[in-house]
């Protein structure tokens, strides 16, 4: 008896919707450019936002560390695995942040995965966007609290469910801070006020704007001056930071707990110390080089502008992270395969990754794109348009 047999139904059914996605092998090159099955390609599928992955003070950094130490952590942080270089990146995230505290995970999923379950669980109430990240939704649902989905960015949907939710031990409102797909902000001056009026905790993923947004680069909460009215920040090392990993930043108690009770920082074994010494580097050069962040938002303006001009919907983007709505999967597919025999690696995002009849075009611009590379994106996506 074949136990798995049902597989082949469902996999064919995936590539009859055009929905089956397969694994690539990229090898990444110079000037932001990647080879994909013997095709060189210019990479605007990135989240390497500020061109740090390749910055060779990070990868100094790494190696250096490693010149006077080993590779693997060897076990979780409350075991041996907390080492000098975690400690120090933490400190200074916390400087970075304007907190008391941060700490460390392996990733950004297990950041919010795990500090989610450590605030809530039965008999308390999650408010949750309606187009959060696949980290924040599975946080949600394995915590055991009750969980209230309100249509993304309504504030008037939000305060209708946080007015008629009684009885919740506790209350937890969670969202992205900038939206990974469609490259929408939240409206965190409202989610402050909703959040104190109904004495529910607010916690941001600020994944996407970390090192982006702000004078001091920590963000949209800083950028819409209201970061001191949020107690729970989560961000990412792997995206603008172009290292691996995830934090935490907030009080000290707040820390202090999701240690304690969070099972994905708890359970799983610290990132390579390396890992942490290269992303130190990299929040230094964020700090340092402001003009990375600058730079990087006026040519999404720009790229924007033109894209409108020559006809795409760009939905309601206003930062790196350029959309273009298409609807169908398939077109959507066709445009992406066109891209790439015109040189471009341009993903196309499909549900489940975006609601059914949003498929899009997903543009990531990075700080180390030069100005000849997006001009001739912006013109291959003329001639697409006609």
């Amino acid at each position: 008896m074949d136990s798995l047999r049902w597989i082949d139904d469902e996999l064919a059914l995936l590539e009859q919707q055009r929905l089956l996605r397969r694994l690539l092998t990229c090898s990444p090159v110079e000037d932001l450019r990647i080879v994909v099955k013997g095709q060189t390609l210019l990479n605007f599928g990135s989240n390497d936002y500020l061109g740090l992955a390749s910055d060779p003070r990070l990868i100094a950094a790494a190696r250096n560390y490693l010149e006077s130490s080993v590779w693997g952590s060897g076990a979780s942080p409350l075991v041996t695995g907390h080492t000098g270089a975690h400690s120090d990146l933490e400190k200074q995230l916390a400087d970075f942040e304007a907190t008391e505290a941060a700490l460390v995970f392996s990733s950004g999923f297990a950041a919010n995965v795990g500090t989610i379950t450590a605030l809530v669980g039965h008999g308390d109430v999650i408010f949750s966007d309606a187009k959060n990240h696949a980290s924040i939704i599975d946080g949600c649902r394995l915590s055991g609290a009750k969980v209230r989905v309100f249509v993304h960015g309504d504030m008037a949907h939000l305060e209708k469910l946080l007015a008629q939710a009684s009885g919740f031990r506790r209350r937890l409102i969670t969202t992205d801070s900038l939206f990974s797909m469609d490259g929408s902000a939240a409206s965190l001056d409202r989610l402050v006020e909703l959040a104190e009026q109904y004495e529910a905790m607010l916690m941001i993923d600020e994944a996407h704007a970390t090192g982006i947004f702000g004078n001091a680069g920590r963000g949209l909460a800083e950028a819409m001056n209201v970061e001191d009215r949020i107690p729970i920040k989560v961000g990412t090392l792997s995206k603008a930071l172009g290292c691996a990993g995830g934090f935490v930043a907030g009080s000290r108690r707040l820390i202090d707990w999701i240690a304690n009770r969070a099972r994905t920082y708890v359970f799983s074994t610290a990132q390579p110390a390396a890992g942490a010494a290269a992303a130190s580097a990299a929040l230094r050069i964020v700090q340092e080089e402001p003009h990375r962040r600058t730079t990087l938002l006026k040519k999404a303006n720009s790229v924007r502008s033109h894209l409108q001009d020559q006809g795409w919907n760009t939905v309601s983007s206003d930062s790196q992270i350029i959309p273009i709505l298409i609807g169908e999967p398939g077109w959507t597919m066709s445009l992406a395969s066109r891209l790439r025999e015109e040189g471009f690696f341009v993903p196309g995002i499909r549900p489940p990754s975006v609601p059914d009849g949003e498929s899009l075009l997903r543009i990531s611009l990075s700080y180390a794109h030069t100005d000849q590379q997006i001009e001739t994106l912006v013109q291959t996506m003329g001639q697409l348009a006609r």
